[in-house]
């Protein structure tokens, strides 16, 4: 079986068309005044699903996840939580809870006060949120910091303690606003990996506002790409990338080289493009443009191969020169100036030590590509 990218689970009910979708925002219009924040949006999320809502600031995402939580109210459209809707309910009667970004723990409160104190609101039995307040912090892993408070903790512990808090009520769903921004780039990493684990383990629908797009593509199992209030794209985190819909959506994910021209030539299975200044590729994912339409061909650095002499069995082969060079340890990063004029990114994995084919500045160099390696774009 052939799939666009590595498959994190065996979990995908938005491909049954019989599956129920738990959440759904049906044409949701959000004004604050004359500023439209979600324009007349419709998106299903599914039961057990870890979905991220990804955007820059201003996008929409956040109002969007505070509607949910009934922070907000929507201006026109329906939020339904398993077929109920929620226009009117308070947040404090959603079976929702968020955790924020700043976490918002009360700094006078122990860790372990910290985590029971919505199941005192709520009036559980004393012995039962003893029980509850150690399961929690067994399943975090703070259960030796139980006496502490949060100014005794490091920012990862205190991101763990909000989101004990958080699901030690056991909501139906957990919102997520940014979990992760208040952490450094290695315990962040580390982080959502553990928030994954933790998913999985609960049992619970998992929403996540993010801006960071590493962060959406490791942990959730679709992505919605926003962008002024609208959803440009929902795909898993694999055909977010390999297969973008619109020129959006593929310069937003990743890296991306964008190679502008017309359709010249329909076969079979491939597509020949000419450029502004007449040179040529073929490629295979031509999607139904049509001969002589304006389309972007998208190509991915990482899809790229770099060398000093032309490769004698590639399709796509073009010339130029070697404008810059990133040494990542990693992986080398080339910007090559075509001919023509247009720069090109491609990336190497450095999977030896030694370089048998080193290139630096100024040499002459030719990028080449299969045709299955990118995608057409006609938007």
């Amino acid at each position: 079986m052939k799939s666009l990218g590595s498959i994190r689970r065996d979990f995908a009910p938005w491909n049954d068309p019989n599956a129920k979708p738990y959440i759904q925002f049906d044409n949701v219009t959000k004004k604050f005044g004359d500023f439209i924040a979600v324009n007349n949006l419709s998106l299903t999320i599914f039961e057990r699903e870890f979905f991220a809502l990804l955007g820059a600031s201003g996008c929409g995402k956040s109002t969007l996840l505070r509607m949910l939580a009934g922070f907000e109210e929507p201006t026109a459209g329906r939020i339904l939580l398993d077929g109920q809707d929620l226009r009117g309910i308070p947040p404090y009667r959603r079976p929702v809870n968020m955790m924020f970004q700043s976490y918002a723990l009360f700094p006078h409160m122990t860790v372990e006060n910290n985590i029971a104190f919505g199941l005192k609101q709520e009036g559980m039995p004393k012995p039962d949120i003893e029980k509850r307040v150690a399961e929690m912090l067994k399943l975090v892993k703070l259960e030796q910091f139980a006496k502490r408070k949060p100014h005794q903790l490091s920012g990862g512990q205190r991101q763990r303690v909000a989101l004990a808090r958080s699901v030690a009520k056991r909501p139906k769903v957990l919102l997520l606003d940014e979990p992760l921004g208040a952490l450094d780039k290695k315990l962040r990493e580390e982080t959502q990996f553990e928030l994954m684990d933790l998913q999985q383990e609960l049992g619970l629908t998992f929403v996540v506002v993010t801006h960071d797009q590493e962060e959406a593509m490791t942990m959730a199992d679709r992505i919605a790409i926003m962008d002024k209030g609208e959803v440009m794209q929902v795909a898993t985190p694999a055909e977010v990338y390999e297969a973008p819909t619109s020129r959006f959506v593929a310069h937003f994910v990743g890296n991306v080289n964008m190679f502008e021209g017309k359709v010249a030539e329909r076969a079979a299975n491939t597509t020949r493009i000419t450029g502004a200044t007449g040179a040529q590729i073929v490629v295979e994912n031509g999607g139904n443009t049509a001969a002589g339409a304006d389309i972007v061909f998208a190509i991915r650095p990482e899809k790229i191969k770099v060398s000093s002499k032309k490769p004698a069995d590639a399709v796509n082969a073009l010339e130029g020169e070697v404008y810059d060079v990133a040494y990542l340890g990693d992986m080398t990063v080339y910007h090559i100036r075509l001919d023509d004029g247009q720069m090109v990114r491609a990336s190497a994995m450095n999977a030896s030590r030694v370089s048998e084919d080193p290139l630096t500045w100024n040499d002459r160099a030719w990028v080449s590509f299969r045709p299955d390696a990118g995608v057409v774009l006609a938007r």
